[in-house]
């Protein structure tokens, strides 16, 4: 009987000090319970300089496939999950957001997705029939204007990028990954239309279950993240579409 392949799953985390130790633990036993077969797995907990205490809480989860990492300087989610991803081993490289908003059941369901289409990518879609959903009426429609915009500038064929949970093959990853540089908000966006570009067009969604918290969008601070979003949409546009950087 041959070795098992293995799902790295990249966890990205940032002032995450009272949920982190408990969102590993969740998302080890289900992996443990739902992968079957041929599948093996290990957990990489990225904490993005992190200036509380994540780091220190990750490291009391005492389990055989969980493993830290961290960095002293603040660089962004995309900047996290592509550290994580630099060192992941598997043949299947996931990421999943900590936090507890997405439910890592998910994992199974883009698993058996994967699997079924023989995908590229696998997206966790908000927008997806089966996906359960709880999310306020401003964010909705701010999403919906948003994938709009993306599906009519890059073609990626699916109707939601950003929500925090992916599997990509990992040639997909070895491709792409030289080329990303967005640091933080836009990342979901630059590795899949670098993928398309590249003729890794085998992208679909899959269902998942996710409960967002009800803060008010327009806080200045949301509106910051908003704003830095299109910035870096706009500004993967314009190198991919018209300076065509990547040939």
């Amino acid at each position: 009987m041959g070795a098992k392949k293995l799902l790295s799953v990249i966890v990205p985390a940032y002032k995450q000090e009272g949920s982190i130790k408990e969102d590993l633990e969740n998302i080890d036993d289900v992996l443990s319970t739902g992968l079957r077969g041929d599948y093996d797995y290990e957990i990489l907990c990225v904490v993005d300089g992190s200036p509380d205490e994540t780091s220190a809480e990750a490291r009391k989860v005492k389990r055989k496939n969980v493993k830290v990492l961290d960095y002293k300087r603040n660089r962004g989610k995309g900047y996290a999950v592509r550290y994580g991803m630099n060192r992941a081993k598997g043949e299947l490289i996931s990421f999943l957001d900590a936090g507890r908003e997405i439910s890592p059941d998910g994992i199974m369901m883009l698993m058996a997705h994967q699997q079924w289409y023989q995908a590229d990518i696998i997206v966790g879609s908000k927008r997806h029939p089966a996906s359960h959903v709880d999310y306020p009426l401003t964010r909705k429609v701010l999403s919906t204007g948003y994938h709009f915009g993306v599906r009519l500038l890059f073609g990626i064929p699916v109707r939601d990028t950003q929500s925090g949970i992916k599997i990509f093959r990992r040639p997909v990853i070895r491709k792409v990954l030289p080329k990303c540089g967005i640091e933080r908000y836009a990342m979901d966006i630059e590795i899949l239309a670098l993928a398309k570009h590249f003729g890794y067009g085998r992208i679909y969604e899959a269902p998942i279950e996710i409960k967002y918290g009800f803060g008010d969008l327009t806080h200045a601070s949301n509106m910051k993240v908003i704003a830095q979003m299109l910035r870096d949409t706009l500004g993967l546009f314009y190198s991919l579409k018209i300076k065509r950087v990547h040939g």
